[in-house]
């Protein structure tokens, strides 16, 4: 259909593959526009309202930057920003080592490799909430699949060696200092997509550099730091963009595991899970609205900085000045 349109046209070459480009992407286009441009501007507009949500929109009132101002004195806010951050922190370079690690091993030449690959990528296609129920098994303080193998392992050794001290495993989501921690943990659920990602990069690179490496004398770790690393920073930068954004926007798990108020003190009250309080608990669409879009300004000026110190990355062809 998009060519017999572009045909009938008298466009040029060039003119028929753009037409043909925008023909194919208007669906999602239009789907953008009436389904998710709508709400953004609404919620625009609402970040500088006072609003319920429940009553009709001759009930809005406009305060201005008030809503903006509100996030200075709310100490929760705050909370959220310093749980996103720690959890961003942390989560984004663990789980970028984890994917690299675990893509070099799935890079190997054996027998059944696809099986492996596949085991590791499910975990990643599971539902959210499947897998918080699955990992309240495992981080439950008591009965948990987690404590059970740390507190067996404590019990073998003290049988063992008697003079040492036993332990026992933390509370995990019940203990402040061990929340955070846990989702950490549980955020390397999902290492398989990154691991996809990096394992096509791999594969990717030329066998030539490789062999060229070896004449030279290289070893296979200098390989990797002379080869691998260079040639996979592409990628590298790729997942870390949306690493660290996914990490911003964390809240399936804290929603499922906290009961949807950031248990335990606070601890678990991540950025999103807050922004759905303030709107839909708490029902402050004004204020919910404003975090929404200081949120969208933090994960920009984020990506931004990383485009701003990318000079690590390696493209292929580029010329250097």
């Amino acid at each position: 259909m998009a060519e017999s349109v572009a045909r009938r046209s008298g466009l040029t070459g060039l003119q028929k593959e753009a037409l043909t480009g925008y023909l194919f992407i208007s669906p999602w286009v239009l789907g953008f526009l009436f389904f998710m441009g709508g709400p953004i501007i609404f919620s625009l507009a609402l970040s500088f309202a006072e609003w319920n949500g429940i009553g009709g929109l001759d009930s809005v009132r406009w305060v201005g930057l008030d809503n903006f101002r509100q996030m200075t004195v709310d100490h929760r806010f705050y909370t959220a920003v310093w749980n996103t951050f720690y959890f961003t922190s942390v989560s984004v370079p663990v789980g970028m080592v984890a994917g690299v690690l675990v893509a070099l091993l799935m890079n190997q030449k054996f027998k059944s490799i696809a099986i492996f690959r596949t085991i590791f990528y499910l975990p990643s296609v599971m539902a959210g909430v499947a897998s918080s129920i699955l990992f309240y098994f495992i981080f439950h303080p008591s009965n948990g699949l987690l404590n059970f193998a740390i507190n067996g392992f404590s019990h073998l050794l003290t049988s063992i060696f008697p003079a040492l001290p036993s332990f026992q495993g933390p509370e995990w989501l019940g203990n402040p200092a061990w929340a955070k921690p846990a989702y950490i943990i549980m955020s390397l659920w999902g290492v398989g997509s990154g691991m996809i990602i990096y394992l096509a990069g791999l594969q990717g690179i030329p066998e030539q550099l490789y062999e060229a490496a070896e004449i030279d004398g290289a070893n296979k770790f200098q390989q990797f730091l002379n080869v691998t690393l260079p040639m996979l920073s592409p990628v590298i930068f790729f997942n870390l963009i949306l690493s660290v954004i996914g990490s911003f926007q964390v809240f399936t798990q804290a929603f499922i595991l906290s009961g949807g108020n950031g248990a335990p003190a606070d601890a678990a009250l991540f950025y999103v899970l807050y922004v759905y309080q303030v709107a839909f608990q708490f029902h402050q669409f004004g204020y919910g609205s404003a975090m929404a879009w200081m949120l969208f300004i933090i994960i920009m000026v984020a990506t931004l900085v990383q485009f701003k110190f990318s000079g690590w990355v390696y493209y292929e062809g580029e010329l250097k000045k």
